[in-house]
């Protein structure tokens, strides 16, 4: 088998697995590898294609972190709990209450100081596990 196959093979195990992965590192190895094939086409010496494709890799891999650094991670998506309606089942002595929600009880606490305490209450916001409540739809 020739070098060039060798090379395109790997760039596309590695390419697929990206797909899976979703980082940009294995992309930027991936097309790293399929140059080196094409070096390996060009009837580079296997020293060279080991050279443009380790030099492809790491600028890749640097350019993939630049990007990602840039771009940041999306922003996180609204919590579906948010505007939902739960039955306060008691107030604790801390401030804090227990609620009815989804089924089961829940411990939440008043989204601010000055939220009026009702029967019902809607969700606002989350803290960890911990509902953050208040006395209107946020």
């Amino acid at each position: 088998m020739a070098a060039y196959w060798i090379w395109w093979a790997l760039a596309a195990l590695l390419v697929a697995v990206e797909l899976t992965v979703g980082t940009f590192y294995l992309l930027a190895v991936g097309v790293a590898f399929a140059i080196g094939g094409v070096a390996a086409w060009m009837d580079v010496s296997p020293p060279g294609q080991l050279v443009v494709a380790g030099v492809l890799c790491v600028v890749g891999t640097i350019a993939a972190h630049r990007w990602r650094m840039r771009h940041g991670q999306p922003p996180p998506s609204p919590s579906l709990d948010i505007g939902q309606s739960v039955r306060v089942l008691g107030w604790k002595d801390d401030g804090g209450a227990r609620v009815a929600y989804r089924g089961t009880q829940w411990d939440a606490e008043p989204a601010s100081p000055d939220v009026a305490r009702a029967e019902t209450m809607y969700i606002v916001g989350t803290r960890g596990s911990t509902l953050l409540i208040a006395d209107r739809r946020g």
